[in-house]
């Protein structure tokens, strides 16, 4: 839509508070700052609940894989030729043993429930979850039968562990006596202290060895699963299904949607209310665009009327008042995309100093699984946010400038 320089000129002018105006300037600024708050927000919520699908993805699948491979009966005896054949099956980038546990530590007293992981040494320090999450200690220290195990950073805090004290693992498959049966209690040194960002690993991980799991759970030679990754964690089912019919009878193969299903599925639905509900507000803002104009051609009926006598067009008209629509649109969304990304960059300042000035806490990681608040931003959907404010601004001004473009010059000037 090209103007001429008259039509610039008016549309300037509507644009700019003029005498007795000063209502539909403040009213064409709440729009302004509506449609700003809007997209703000929009995008703001959008790029956190994708941040947090992508951080809570990251680490799930991170310590989990993309599917595991499940012995009946909590073992996989010939795990050697089940781990060879997912590592040759097309389309699996890695495959590694795994024992994992619920078990119960206590520490001078205290007790917590851990899920013990026993991992190949090569596995735990090549984990591109814990690499460079160690807090205190080291994980090259995890030697198999050196009785040292790495723990989850709010397990520690709630033991009261720190690095080279010693933990107790109880777990109740141990020896059969006419008595019954005897729970195995180990003690193992805490040799590290990681925090991979995510709650609930951090308050019950107990890291050691597979060897050292295998002792502790007797278990022989045996693992409990084989965790794999994929090279597209969209198609896993697809990619894993030849492995599934090998390995069926001896084991079950479940992926990252079976065992996470719940959780990601609550993040779907979430997203998309969340979007459909902010998107409300953009639709409130364009409103009082649409109010503002109206108010604006009822407050330059006589100016309108001139022009129409020293010939200014129809369609002229109806550009002019577009133009001013639009333009507040424009103004409102570029506010709201400059104000969405200034606090994605300062989240969690933000997040911090209104938990200091209420003295709530917003960001309970408990609750919220990570420990941060994430964020991810996707610029197709701030494209998406970008055209349905325009879009919606666009359509507000359609009715106004009608309204301007019908005017009878005639009716208006009879009596001036």
């Amino acid at each position: 839509m090209i103007l001429s320089r008259y039509e610039r000129m008016i549309a300037r002018r509507y644009l700019l508070p003029g005498k007795g105006e000063a209502f539909i300037f403040l009213v064409a600024s709440i729009s302004l700052v509506a449609v700003m708050l809007g997209v703000a927000a929009l995008i703001i919520v959008m790029s956190v609940m994708n941040g947090f699908r992508a951080e809570l993805f990251d680490k799930v699948v991170g310590l989990n894989g993309h599917a595991v491979v499940q012995g009946y009966g909590g073992r996989i005896p010939n795990w050697r030729e089940v781990l060879q054949q997912a590592k040759a099956t097309p389309g699996v980038t890695a495959a590694v043993p795994l024992i994992e546990q619920p078990l119960m530590a206590s520490y001078e007293g205290r007790v917590e429930g851990v899920l013990v992981r026993g991992m190949q040494r090569r596995d735990i320090l090549t984990n591109p979850t814990l690499q460079g999450k160690v807090l205190a200690g080291s994980l090259e220290d995890l030697q198999p039968g050196s009785g040292r195990v790495g723990i989850g950073a709010r397990l520690a805090e709630a033991l009261g562990a720190t690095v080279g004290g010693s933990i107790t693992i109880i777990s109740p498959q141990g020896q059969t006596t006419p008595f019954g049966t005897v729970p195995r209690i180990v003690d193992y040194e805490v040799a590290a202290i990681f925090e991979v960002g995510v709650y609930d690993y951090d308050k019950a991980f107990v890291v050691m060895p597979i060897e050292d799991a295998q002792t502790l759970l007797m278990l022989g030679d045996d693992v409990q699963m084989i965790e794999v990754e994929t090279e597209d964690a969209e198609r896993v089912g697809e990619i894993l299904a030849p492995l599934a019919a090998r390995v069926a009878g001896r084991a079950a193969v479940a992926d990252w949607r079976r065992m996470n299903a719940s959780l990601f599925e609550a993040l779907a639905v979430e997203r998309v209310a969340m979007f459909i509900v902010l998107s409300l507000i953009i639709l409130v803002a364009v409103f009082n665009i649409l109010s503002s104009l109206i108010m604006l051609v009822r407050a330059k009926t006589r100016d309108i009327a001139i022009l129409r006598t020293m010939g200014a067009t129809r369609r002229g008209l109806m550009k002019v008042f577009i133009t001013v629509g639009i333009t507040i649109g424009t103004l409102g969304t570029a506010a709201g995309l400059l104000l969405g990304a200034v606090f994605l960059f300062f989240r969690q300042p933000i997040v911090d100093a209104i938990q200091v000035l209420t003295g709530q806490n917003l960001w309970d990681p408990s609750v919220r699984f990570l420990t941060e608040l994430p964020s991810k931003t996707d610029p197709f959907e701030v494209a998406a946010v970008v055209i349905m404010a325009l879009g919606f601004s666009f359509l507000a001004t359609l009715y106004p400038a009608y309204k301007a473009a019908s005017t009878d010059p005639v009716q208006v000037l009879r009596y001036e």
